[in-house]
C-alpha cells in the first residue's frame, strides 16, 4: 500500500499533526477527537491495493468502480455514508498542440478525506501545502479540501485555456498569411486543434453541473459555509467554459474560412491551366492541320508560307495571352 500512497496526514483545527503511519489506526484517531479529519491521498490503485481502503473508509461499491476504472466523466454522488466527486484536470502541450486530460476522484466522509489520481499530475501537492499554510481555512475540514482542490483544477482550465488562445491566434495569422500556409497539412493541423478543444470540453462542461449543486444546500458533507466559495468556483468554471465556447467557434470559423481559400486557389489553378491549355491548342490545331498529307493545301507553295504561320500562331497565341491576363486568368 505504501507505493500508491503519496501522503496521509491528520489535521486538527486546521494543522497537521502527528500520527499513525498505518491509516487505518489514524482514522480511528481522527474520528475519536471530533475535531480532527485524516486526508489520504493515492495514486492510480489497483483494486488489490484500494480493497483495504474501500474497507476501512466504507465507500459505495460503485463510487470505488468509477475510481478504479478512471474513464468517468465529472460528475457529483451522494452515497450514504459518504461523497463522491470526480474532477478532470487538463494540461496543454503547446510543443505538439496536445490537450491531455487526468482523472481526479475525491471522496469525504465522517472525518476523512481519500484523494485517488490517474493520468497526468494534479496540483494536489501544491494544494495541500497551500491548505496546511492556511490553517483557518483548513480547519473547516474535508469540505475545504474539495473547495481548494476544485479551485486548484478550475483555475487551470483557466490557463489552459489563454494557452489556447495564443496558439490558435498564431494558427490563425498562419492560415490568412499570403499563400495560406503550408495548405498540404494546415486542414489536418486545424483539425485537430479542434480536436484538443473537443477534449477539453469534455472536462469543463461537465463539471458545471457539479459545481452548481455544491453551490447550494442540501449536499451531505459540505460545509454550510462552504457555499460561497463554491460558487465563486462556478464562476471561474463559467469563464473558462465560455473561452472553451470561443474556440471551438473560432476554430470552425478558421477552418471554414482555410477550406474557402483553398477551393478559391484551386479555382485559380483551373483557371490558369485553362488558359495556358487553351493558349497551347491554337498552334497545336494549326500544326496538326499542316501536318496532314495532302498536297493541296493552302499556301504550301508560298515563299513566305512556313513564316507567314508561324507569325500567325504567335498572334494567335499573343492574343489569347492579353485576353486571359486582363480577365484576372494569368
Amino acid at each position: 500500500m505504501r507505493a500508491v500512497i503519496v501522503d496521509c496526514a491528520i489535521y486538527r483545527n486546521g494543522r497537521r499533526t502527528p500520527g499513525p503511519e498505518d491509516f487505518s489506526r489514524a482514522l480511528q484517531e481522527a474520528r475519536a477527537t471530533g475535531d480532527a479529519f485524516l486526508w489520504i491521498g493515492l495514486h492510480e490503485p489497483t483494486p488489490a491495493e484500494f480493497d483495504r481502503v474501500t474497507e476501512e473508509f466504507g465507500l459505495h461499491p460503485l463510487a470505488v468502480e468509477d475510481a478504479l476504472k478512471a474513464h468517468q466523466r465529472p460528475k457529483l454522488e451522494v452515497y450514504d455514508d459518504s461523497l463522491f466527486v470526480v474532477l478532470k484536470p487538463i494540461a496543454y502541450d503547446d510543443s505538439v498542440d496536445r490537450v491531455t486530460s487526468g482523472e481526479l476522484m475525491v471522496f469525504i466522509g465522517d472525518s476523512f478525506v481519500v484523494t485517488v489520481r490517474h493520468g497526468i499530475g494534479a496540483p494536489l501537492g501544491a494544494v495541500r501545502k497551500r491548505l496546511e499554510d492556511d490553517p483557518d481555512v483548513l480547519s473547516h475540514g474535508p469540505t475545504a479540501v474539495l473547495y481548494a482542490v476544485s479551485d486548484a483544477v478550475v483555475d487551470h482550465y483557466i490557463e489552459v485555456a489563454d494557452e489556447l488562445h495564443l496558439d490558435l491566434e498564431e494558427l490563425e495569422a498562419r492560415v490568412f498569411e499570403p499563400g495560406g500556409g503550408d495548405t498540404r497539412h494546415m486542414a489536418a493541423r486545424i483539425y485537430g486543434f479542434k480536436r484538443q478543444v473537443l477534449e477539453f470540453r469534455r472536462a469543463t462542461v461537465p463539471l458545471a453541473a457539479v459545481m452548481t449543486r455544491l453551490s447550494g444546500a442540501g449536499v451531505p458533507f459540505v460545509h454550510a459555509r462552504a457555499q460561497p466559495f463554491f460558487r465563486d468556483v462556478s464562476d471561474h468554471l463559467t469563464r473558462a467554459n465560455e473561452s472553451v465556447e470561443g474556440l471551438d467557434r473560432l476554430v470552425s470559423d478558421i477552418l471554414s474560412a482555410h477550406l474557402a481559400q483553398t477551393g478559391v486557389r484551386q479555382n485559380d489553378d483551373m483557371r490558369k491551366i485553362s488558359a495556358w491549355a487553351a493558349m497551347a491548342a491554337v498552334p497545336t490545331m494549326i500544326a496538326g492541320i499542316y501536318g496532314m498529307n495532302f498536297d493541296l493545301m493552302p499556301e504550301l507553295t508560298w515563299v513566305w508560307g512556313y513564316p507567314g504561320v508561324l507569325v500567325l500562331m504567335t498572334g494567335l497565341v499573343y492574343g489569347l495571352y492579353r485576353q486571359f491576363k486582363r480577365r484576372g486568368w494569368l
